[in-house]
């Protein structure tokens, strides 16, 4: 008998099996738009968009980097889902867009059901948090490219905004508010940074408690990426936002000037929120300047919003009715050099 394609790795009757085990789960997440079953070539997504005069697409790709090595030493595999989903609508929600759907690829060494059906289910999950349909995604072995046991998971979005409605912050003027959102914790960035500091360097563990956390080492790492979709969109519905920053690799140096007009700068006051106890922890032990930390972590803080000084009060009830954190962080002033400034 010749050679068969499971003889090469690929498991192609644990691929239809892996398919069927979770149909219920991301048909969970359908809305009324989307015309197709899991299992096709393609997805159909109804784009008849009576409720929007001039309606603009937006997209966005992004996975969750080496947070997975978290996981995987964990051996829970039901929020990493949850962190790939964050990653893109974060940066949808942030032009104003409401997503409308997600698609997911994951690679793996060899296929294992039972992981990535728990993989499947953040993504399931994560979609719910953010109102939109898991429409499609792909799965494929790589023997002799990666590790069997290894796997890893990367997404895209669509979602959809009026074109009037866009936010993009050439809007914002000195005399602005700043109010910041708190993150959950690390979220999906800097984990490279992370591992080394506290696996190879300090050689703690997963099980490792520390006397600042609540929780073991490796729960509070692997804590999911907070998804802040429909906060912001409920907020939208009363507040003109003049610009939003999801705070993800870069923190607040790189990723607040990517919308501040090229005369303006934001001005930080860093004693207005609480840096959780993680990061404080991090920049101890791995004796870490302040700027490296704001420039690779989001510091709890996981969504800036930049309202006009007197929407800010507002801004910050309707997030906090809406289970967020949030304060008024900061302002906008006229710049005369760095475009972030941290007092």
């Amino acid at each position: 008998m010749g050679i068969t394609y499971k003889d090469s790795g690929v498991d192609v009757e644990g691929g239809n099996r892996f398919v069927k085990r979770i149909s219920t789960i991301v048909k969970e997440t359908f809305t009324k738009e989307v015309l197709t079953d899991i299992g096709g070539f393609a997805a159909l997504f109804d784009a008849t968009f009576k409720h929007y005069k001039e309606p603009v697409l937006v997209s966005g790709t992004d996975g969750v980097g080496t947070k997975l090595k978290i996981a995987q030493m964990m051996n829970v595999h039901t929020t990493i889902g949850i962190d790939a989903v964050a990653m893109c609508v974060n940066d949808i929600v942030v032009t104003g867009a409401r997503p409308l759907f997600f698609l997911d690829y994951i690679a793996c060494g060899k296929l294992n059901e039972d992981v990535l059906v728990d993989v499947i289910k953040g993504l399931a999950t994560g979609c719910k948090m953010a109102d939109c349909a898991l429409i499609g995604g792909e799965t494929a072995e790589h023997p002799n490219v990666m590790q069997p046991d290894d796997y890893d998971i990367a997404g895209f979005s669509v979602g959809i905004v009026d074109r009037h409605s866009i936010i993009d912050g050439s809007a914002i003027i000195p005399g602005d508010a700043i109010v910041g959102i708190a993150s959950s914790g690390i979220h999906s960035n800097g984990y490279s940074l992370v591992r080394k500091l506290f696996f190879d360097i300090k050689k703690y563990t997963i099980e490792t408690k520390l006397n600042e956390l609540s929780k073991s080492l490796g729960h509070v790492l692997l804590e999911p990426t907070r998804i802040y979709v429909k906060p912001i969109l409920k907020a939208l519905e009363t507040v003109a936002i003049k610009g939003l920053v999801h705070i993800t690799g870069g923190g607040f140096y790189e990723n607040i000037p990517r919308i501040l007009p090229d005369s303006t700068a934001a001005y930080i006051e860093k004693k207005s929120f609480d840096v959780p106890p993680i990061f404080q922890i991090i920049q101890r032990e791995g004796n870490i300047e302040e700027k490296e930390m704001f420039t690779t972590f989001n510091m709890g803080i996981g969504m800036i919003c930049v309202v006009a000084k007197d929407d800010a009060d507002s801004l910050v009830k309707i997030l906090t009715q809406n289970n967020e954190n949030a304060y008024i962080i900061g302002h906008i002033q006229s710049r005369s050099g760095s475009p972030v400034i941290l007092g």
